[in-house]
C-alpha cells in the first residue's frame, strides 16, 4: 500500500466520524444517555467484526493471551477513557469547549511519537498542528468571540479527552506491528464492549430496543461511523506516521459542521468557512513530499 493510499484512507475513516451525529442525535431522541450510546456503539461494531472476520479469515482472530494488555491499551484506556473524559467534559462546560479540549490530540500524538517512536518534530508538523487547532477552533465557534469561563474539571476532562484520543494512534502503532489492521479493531471493541456494557445499564431500555428504526440507527452507528472508520484509519497508520495522521483525522469536525448545516440548517459563518479551509490546509502541510534519495551517477542517469 502506498503513502498516498493510506492518507486517503485515514481521511476517509476520519470523515465517516464525522457523521456519528446523524445517528447520535436520534438515538437521543429515543432517550438513550451518552453512556449508553457508547455501549451500543461499541457492541454493535465488536458483532459485526466478528460476523465479518468469521466470514473472511477466521484465523485473524488468533492472539497471544499476553498481547491482550495492548488491546486493553486501545480498548480501555483510549475508547472508553476518551469517550467517558469528552461527556464528562461536555457536562463540566460547554460542547464548544470540550470539542476543542479533544482536538489537542494530534499535539498529544505528535509528543507522544516524538517520545516513544523517536518521530521527529518538524517545522511542518507543527505548522500543521498550529494550523489545525485554530481552524477547529472557528469551525466550531470558538473564535473569535471568545468563549465562557473554563473551570479545573473541564479543563482536566477535555485535555484527558485529547490525551485518551490520542492514545489510539500510539497503542495501534504498536500493535499493527504484530496483528493485521481487522485483528487490532476487533480486539479494541471486543475490550471496550466487555468493560463499559455493565455499567451502561443499557437493559433498562428494553422496551425502546423493541423499535426497528431504532436497530437501524444502531446499526448504522456500528457499521457506517465506527467499523469502517476504524479499519480505515488503523490500516492507514500502517504506512503513515502517528502524528501526520492524527492531523489527518482532524476533518473530523469540519465533516461534522457540514453535517449539521446540511441535515440541521444550522448556519456557518464565515469564520467556519475559513476553519474548514484551515483544517483543509494541515492536511496537505502534514504531507510531506518524500524528498528523493541521492543516487549516484553512472553515465547518463535518467531522471
Amino acid at each position: 500500500m502506498k503513502t498516498r493510499s493510506a492518507f486517503i484512507m485515514i481521511f476517509l475513516g476520519a470523515s465517516l466520524w464525522g457523521v456519528i451525529g446523524l445517528f447520535v442525535n436520534e438515538l437521543y431522541e429515543y432517550g438513550f444517555s451518552p453512556l449508553q450510546v457508547v455501549a451500543l456503539r461499541v457492541s454493535t461494531a465488536m458483532i459485526i467484526l466478528f460476523i465479518y472476520i468469521g466470514i473472511y479469515n477466521f484465523s485473524l482472530l488468533k492472539i497471544k493471551p499476553a498481547d491482550t494488555r495492548y488491546f486493553i491499551g486501545t480498548g480501555v484506556i483510549s475508547i472508553v477513557l476518551f469517550n467517558w473524559c469528552l461527556f464528562s467534559a461536555m457536562e463540566a462546560t460547554s460542547m464548544s469547549i470540550a470539542f476543542v479540549l479533544l482536538y489537542t490530540a494530534p499535539a498529544f500524538v505528535t509528543l507522544l511519537s516524538r517520545l516513544f517512536f523517536k518521530e521527529w518534530l518538524t517545522t511542518k508538523k507543527i505548522t500543521a498542528l498550529l494550523t489545525t487547532f485554530i481552524g477547529c477552533m472557528l469551525v466550531i465557534g470558538l473564535l473569535p468571540h471568545g468563549a465562557a469561563d473554563l473551570s479545573i474539571p473541564g479543563l482536566l476532562f477535555g485535555l484527558g479527552s485529547g490525551l485518551f484520543y490520542a492514545l489510539y494512534s500510539i497503542f495501534g502503532k504498536v500493535v499493527l506491528k504484530k496483528y493485521r489492521s481487522l485483528t487490532v479493531t476487533f480486539y479494541t471493541f471486543l475490550l471496550a464492549t466487555i468493560s463499559i456494557v455493565p455499567f451502561s445499564m443499557i437493559w433498562e431500555e428494553f422496551n425502546i430496543l423493541g423499535n426497528l428504526q431504532v436497530w437501524l440507527l444502531i446499526f448504522g452507528l456500528g457499521l457506517l461511523s465506527t467499523v469502517l472508520p476504524f479499519l480505515l484509519y488503523t490500516k492507514g497508520l500502517e504506512k503513515v506516521e502517528s502524528s501526520r495522521a492524527a492531523i489527518v483525522a482532524t476533518i473530523e469536525p469540519v465533516v461534522a459542521t457540514l453535517i449539521g448545516y446540511l441535515f440541521y440548517s444550522e448556519v456557518m459563518t464565515l469564520y467556519q468557512y475559513t476553519g474548514v479551509i484551515l483544517v483543509l490546509l494541515s492536511v496537505v502541510i502534514v504531507q510531506e513530499t518524500r524528498q528523493k534519495r541521492a543516487i549516484p551517477k553512472v553515465k547518463s542517469s535518467v531522471s
